[in-house]
């Protein structure tokens, strides 16, 4: 029995979209996304149980991470901020690295 037009349809949708999937490694990017979060629990985790309190015994107060400034009714808190700039810097640190070693790919050179 043939199938019906809606039919012919709907396969030609679905091998496009697998032909999606496949093309633009949907699936691939997916996986890489779901372990750049568990990465990223990892490295914090890092950053607030083994950079921050070494960071802490040389910050004076012991107590910077919620450290603010009251300007008139304006609450700052630069504890929170330099807390989190430190873990950026300790995240890109590590994904450099991994970069560098996992990857294995060499500093791209201008022709």
């Amino acid at each position: 029995m043939a199938p019906t037009p809606l039919e012919v349809i709907e396969m030609s949708f679905v091998k496009e979209f697998m032909d999606f999937l496949y093309e633009y490694k949907i699936i691939g990017l997916a996986i890489a996304f779901i372990m750049g979060v568990a990465a990223t629990s990892l490295v914090q985790s890092f950053v607030d149980n083994i950079i921050m309190p070494i960071v802490t015994v040389f910050l004076p107060g012991g107590a910077w991470k919620t450290a603010t400034v009251q300007l008139g009714p304006f609450v700052f808190g630069w504890g929170p901020f330099l807390a989190q700039i430190i873990n950026f810097i300790v995240i890109a640190l590590v994904v450099f690295i991994v970069a560098k070693k996992v990857l294995k790919e060499d500093k791209v050179s201008k022709k």
